[in-house]
């Protein structure tokens, strides 16, 4: 049997001909009745139409292989199941046929779900921590990193605030410092690097590398195309729940924008603004 080579590559995510798909309650009879409930986990097929219950498709037939080392961006319109899909890989939705299989534990962006708006930034440092299955000790050793990473303590002493203090973009920041922190197998990243300034993004990116450098494999959804060309060396396009393309970042780049009319990481100088007439 021959030897596994340094350059062998190892998957991570397996994701093999999967179909998501939501059930939204509508107006049909029997909503909200407690014998309606039972009915649909007894009777689901027969009884959803009956209840008004609408089928949204968000995820159809997609199949992919991801793999060590890799940084996979995620891209396309509004609403074309992007999103749905980390949660799907994180453990977090069922998915309806197919399989997927990883090889690791899948991290969705850290901790969102374990931060409290009523606990100080500090407190939630420690919680989030815990959350991600780091040490209390471990925690204690990397919290300096962690809030010095986030520049939430720039403009003053936040740390010591209750997180609903915070901007929507500085507990984006603190969140994403929190999941930083850790190595992951696979780390799950839906929109965090549109939040912050540029420098903020420029850390992030730095990070992100450090991670794959550490054989894990990282997954980013973003609509800031630049992050994407920026991060990722592939790149998935979804629309409309479908895979469109998989492949080299630049090459799907092109054929999404040329798709969407979206050049947003375009950087070119703006042109002064024309003298009103007197």
């Amino acid at each position: 049997m021959a030897e596994q080579t340094p350059t062998e590559k190892i998957p991570t995510v397996v994701c093999d001909d999967v179909d998501i798909v939501y059930r939204v309650n509508g107006t049909g009879s029997g909503r909200g009745s407690a014998t309606a409930a039972l009915n649909r986990i007894l009777r689901r097929k027969q009884t959803e139409k009956a209840a008004g219950v609408r089928r949204v498709h968000a995820v159809k037939k997609v199949s992919f292989v991801a793999y060590k080392g890799e940084a996979i961006g995620l891209i396309g319109t509004n609403g074309s199941g992007k999103s749905t899909l980390l949660k799907a890989v994180a453990g977090l939705l069922p998915v309806e046929n197919g399989h997927i299989y990883t090889n690791g534990q899948p991290s969705l962006l850290g901790v969102n779900a374990a931060l409290m708006n009523d606990l100080t930034g500090e407190r939630n440092v420690y919680l989030g921590g815990l959350a991600m299955g780091m040490t209390r000790e471990q925690v204690r050793e990397r919290y300096d990193d962690i809030v010095d990473f986030s520049g939430i303590n720039e403009k003053g002493d936040f740390i010591t605030l209750p997180m609903r203090t915070y901007s929507s973009g500085m507990a984006a920041r603190l969140r994403f410092s929190i999941a930083a922190a850790k190595d992951h197998d696979v780390l799950l990243i839906d929109e965090a690097l549109a939040t912050g300034d540029r420098r903020f993004q420029m850390r992030s990116e730095e990070r992100i590398r450090e991670l794959r450098e550490k054989a894990g494999t990282v997954f980013l959804v973003s609509h800031n195309n630049k992050s994407i060309r920026d991060t990722c060396e592939r790149t998935l396009w979804l629309e409309r729940g479908e895979l469109r393309m998989d492949g080299p970042t630049e090459d799907v780049m092109k054929e999404y924008e040329a798709f969407s009319g979206d050049k947003s990481d375009k950087t070119t100088k703006k042109k002064p603004a024309p003298d009103k007439a007197a």
